[in-house]
């Protein structure tokens, strides 16, 4: 793995890890499916103009279309917006924590359902992986909104897990990567806006910590963050790239300390380490057996 690659995975890990710290700052001001439709729209038309700058163009067939779908709606609708509306409940920490699972949920689900091979050093990080979720969320229980905001933000996992096994498919479309996108963005957006207008009460408390959360929101992790991640996977392919996951609960534990000045307990470095040993396991295993393959 070269250099670039190694930079584009850190970068990656960062800028994702860090988008539930703005998340927050987003939800305690303004209503989550509307702010977070708004940034989708935002993103998508940011996403296709800078598509047609680069001469891609809209005109896919059947299947990348339903790619575009599949991929707006769990990853972008449903994993989002559950991880928005659960951080109204919970700490940005522990969203980000949860999160981590990824790599985790799309190995076991491999594992599981699709037969892929898994050898003792994976069945070891899937173990002490989810262990590690577990210590910290035991700690975290002390009422039912956080027993609710943790659902959702596993379910929200399970829904990206999905989209995650349509990442490959992705990777084969031609060069429209950036319009697929852009795209998929839109997808989010258009999902979310009826929900928001049916269950929501629009409301904005303005400041320049939201002005710049949700500058940064769209802009970073909504676009940069989801191009260099497409583009890295196109490099290095998705099991080489998947590896530097195991950054993202160091990243967002301390990205939410220093910003939100959320609280470090034991149990939190604790499984932190537990969480990063896991998910390493894990993709390690899947590199190796991929090349043995």
């Amino acid at each position: 793995m070269d250099f670039r690659s190694i930079l584009m995975g850190v970068s990656f890990s960062f800028i994702w890890s860090s988008a539930f710290t703005s998340a927050k700052i987003l939800v305690t001001a303004a209503s989550p499916l509307m702010v977070l439709s708004l940034r989708f729209f935002i993103s998508g038309l940011l996403g296709i103009a800078l598509a047609r700058m680069l001469g891609q163009k809209i005109q896919l067939n059947k299947g990348e279309w339903t790619v575009v779908v599949i991929i707006g709606i769990s990853q972008n609708a449903i994993y989002l917006a559950f991880n928005f509306i659960a951080m109204q409940w919970i700490e940005a920490s522990l969203a980000a924590i949860i999160a981590s699972l990824l790599p985790l949920v799309v190995a076991a689900v491999c594992w599981i359902f699709l037969g892929e091979k898994t050898g003792f050093k994976g069945m070891l990080g899937l173990i002490v992986g989810f262990g590690g979720v577990l210590v910290i969320m035991l700690d975290k229980l002390s009422s039912s909104n956080a027993y609710l905001g943790m659902t959702l933000c596993l379910i929200a996992v399970a829904a990206l897990a999905g989209a995650t096994l349509y990442v490959g498919r992705m990777m084969s479309l031609n060069n429209n990567v950036v319009m697929i996108v852009g795209l998929q963005m839109l997808v989010g957006s258009i999902t979310l806006f009826p929900f928001s207008l049916i269950f929501e009460t629009w409301n904005i408390e303005w400041s320049t910590s939201f002005v710049l959360a949700f500058l940064y929101t769209t802009l970073v992790p909504g676009l940069l963050g989801t191009l260099i991640w497409f583009f890295l996977v196109r490099r290095i392919g998705p099991v080489k790239a998947a590896t530097f996951h195991f950054l993202n609960p160091f990243f967002g534990v301390l990205v939410a300390a220093l910003i939100l000045s959320e609280p470090l307990s034991m149990s939190d470095g604790i499984g932190v380490t537990i969480i990063m040993a896991g998910i390493l396991l894990v993709q390690l295993s899947r590199k190796k057996i991929a090349k043995e393959g």
